[in-house]
This record gives C-alpha cells, structure tokens and sequence, in this order.
C-alpha cells in the first residue's frame, strides 16, 4: 500500500474510532444492555474501512476503552465491561466488523451488499453478545434473547437502512 492511501485509511480508522466511542454516549438504558449507536458505527465501519481497517478500527477502540478511557456505553470503561452483561456484545464487533466489511467488499458494494453485510455483522454481534449476557446475568435462553436481542431489533433494523443510505453518501466522497 503507498503512503498516501496508508495515511488516509489511518486517519478515517480514527474517525470511526471517534465516531462509535461517540455512538456508544448516546446510550438509552434498557434493561443490562443499552440501546447505543455504536453498533451501526461499528458496522458502518467495516462497510466504509473494509475488513481489515475496520477490524483495526474496532481493535483500537476496544484497547482504549479497556485500559480506562470513557468509551463504552454511558462513557463507561475497563476491562471489567468485558465480563459484564454486555462484553459479549463488545467482543462481537471484531468478527462482526470484519465480516461485514469482507461480504461488502466480495460483494461490490452495493446497498443491497451493505444491507446483507450488515445484516450478517448484527448477527454475529447477537450470537456472541446473547449467549454472554446469559453466562453473565444466570438467564435462561428465552429471558436473555428476551432482554439482549429482540428490544433491539427493530432500532437495528433503522440503523441498518441509515447506515446503508450513508454509506452510498460517504462512498463517493472518499474516493
């Protein structure tokens, strides 16, 4: 990769890094884990980064956010959010970033790409942040997919279609 588009995707990795700590302020209270918008971000990333920066991307904020800066949700941090009810969900946005990107990316991005893209990265994020939240709090199945994946639906739903529409926006501009 030549300087120029190595110094680019540096500073737009920074940027997303910037853009869901600040999702992740922006945090509703509902039940142990909160309605944020980090996690379109974090998938808006792998659509706009790719798979690899956008993993970067996550990394870097996960590492600041675990060694104390006030990134998680409600400007929360430590490695103690790890094994709380919402650490699978944290955990989750590395696959989830990279798989998003790499669909898009085989995909050609286009916006029915980064609609199934995205799509699939939520998916991830429920099937490693449901399961931790259930460890995490002593659920049954039926009360953690109740209390960490169904009240989000819907407002993922929406995050999916505006971070599709900014996509097809941003794209162009950063050619």
């Amino acid at each position: 990769m030549n300087r120029p588009n190595q110094l680019k995707n540096t500073v737009y990795t920074a940027l997303f890094v910037a853009l869901i700590a600040m999702g992740a302020f922006i945090a509703i209270p509902a039940g142990p884990v909160p309605i944020v918008l980090q996690n379109m971000f974090v998938l808006l990333a792998g659509i706009i980064l790719g798979p690899v920066w956008g993993l970067a991307c996550v990394g870097i904020y996960l590492l600041i956010g675990l060694v104390g800066l006030p990134v998680f949700a409600g400007g929360t941090s430590g490695i103690g959010k790890l094994f709380g009810p919402t650490g699978g969900y944290l955990i989750g946005y590395l696959p989830a970033v990279f798989m998003t990107g790499a669909i898009s990316k085989g995909l050609k991005k286009s916006m029915a790409a980064d609609v199934i893209a995205m799509i699939t990265g939520s998916l991830i994020v429920y099937a490693i942040g449901v399961p931790w939240l259930k460890i995490a709090v002593s659920l049954s199945w039926q009360k953690a997919i109740a209390l960490g994946m169904v009240p989000f639906l819907i407002g993922d739903g929406l995050k999916i279609a505006a971070a599709a529409f900014l996509a097809k926006k941003i794209r162009p501009l950063i050619k």
